[in-house]
């Protein structure tokens, strides 16, 4: 049996990134993840990932990618230096990067389940960090 993919595109409001995600989930069977952080709530993020998914991340202008570390420090929040949407998540260890999109800035954002809290918060450093490695997006590019 053979998965299908779809992409699922999107990315921050005034386009100067873009995200392309190729997964096998189906947006009204998958509840993006609401993360209970300040930081999260702030921004509205609904995260979703697929560990057996690929993330293209296009900034048409390199300069205008913002990378903010907050928390644990672990992770970069990839942001819009011009609008100030939040895309994307990533964790990188070694020459390995993993993410999760912000349900919110694709255009399926509507398609997807009913989101549902998450408290990484409430998890110590290494135990974020190995969820991070089950969960995230393993297969991020960089174009």
């Amino acid at each position: 049996m053979t998965t299908t993919h779809a992409t699922l595109e999107g990315g921050c409001h005034c386009g100067a990134i873009a995200l392309a995600f190729s997964t096998a989930l189906v947006p009204a069977n998958t509840a993006p993840r609401a993360c209970d952080c300040s930081f999260c709530r702030a921004h509205g993020a609904a995260w979703v990932s697929d560990a057996d998914a690929r993330l293209s991340i296009h900034a048409h202008r390199p300069d205008r990618l913002h990378r903010y570390r907050q928390g644990s420090l672990a992770a970069q929040f990839l942001l819009c230096a011009d609008c100030g949407v939040l895309v994307a998540v990533v964790f990188e260890e070694g020459d390995r990067t993993y993410a999760a999109v912000n349900a919110c800035c694709l255009a399926a954002r509507d398609a997807f389940a009913p989101v549902v809290p998450a408290s990484p918060q409430t998890l110590a450093p290494e135990e974020k960090t190995a969820r991070w490695r089950q969960l995230w997006i393993s297969d991020v590019r960089w174009t």
